[in-house]
């Protein structure tokens, strides 16, 4: 490129990289959209043992006005109490009491994708052969029980 910039392929995560790319991402969508539509406030619901070690739970964020669920881990050994359903249940109340509009999350076809339609999650989008010979769906659920629209 003729100013001097140049572009290189990278295998370890270069965390001034990845602000700028953030940063700049951040301050793109937020001169779009408003002030703190993109902050991303974590939230956590952890399943803990008996000595209160960290087995599983939810990991998530705000993002864009809903909650981004990132992971949910039931150990197996814990799976077919209510856990999955409390621990989500949990995350969804939380939303609320951060006034987001709902709850979006990712997961293959061979993980949750039934437990998530059983708790009112709409497939919104499906990217087939992620991983190879599977699926990844997209779901989503608004909090005030409303259908989700098409763009």
């Amino acid at each position: 490129m003729s100013d001097g910039t140049h572009l290189t392929v990278e295998d370890a995560a270069d965390p001034a990289a990845r602000a700028a790319v953030l940063d700049g991402l951040i301050a793109f969508n937020t001169a779009r959209t408003g002030p703190g539509t993109f902050d991303a406030q974590p939230l956590l619901v952890v399943l803990r043992d008996a000595g209160g070690a960290p087995i599983g739970g939810l990991v998530g964020r705000n993002r864009a006005g809903w909650l981004y669920v990132e992971l949910l881990h039931i150990p197996e050994s814990q799976r077919g109490r209510g856990l999955g359903r409390r621990i989500l249940e949990r995350a969804e109340a939380e939303a609320r009491a951060r006034g987001l509009a709902g709850v979006w999350l990712e997961t293959y076809a061979f993980q949750a994708p039934g437990f998530y339609a059983r708790m009112g999650y709409t497939t919104v989008g499906t990217l087939p052969g992620c991983p190879p010979g599977q699926a990844c769906h997209f779901l989503a659920k608004r909090l005030d029980g409303a259908p989700l629209e098409a763009p």
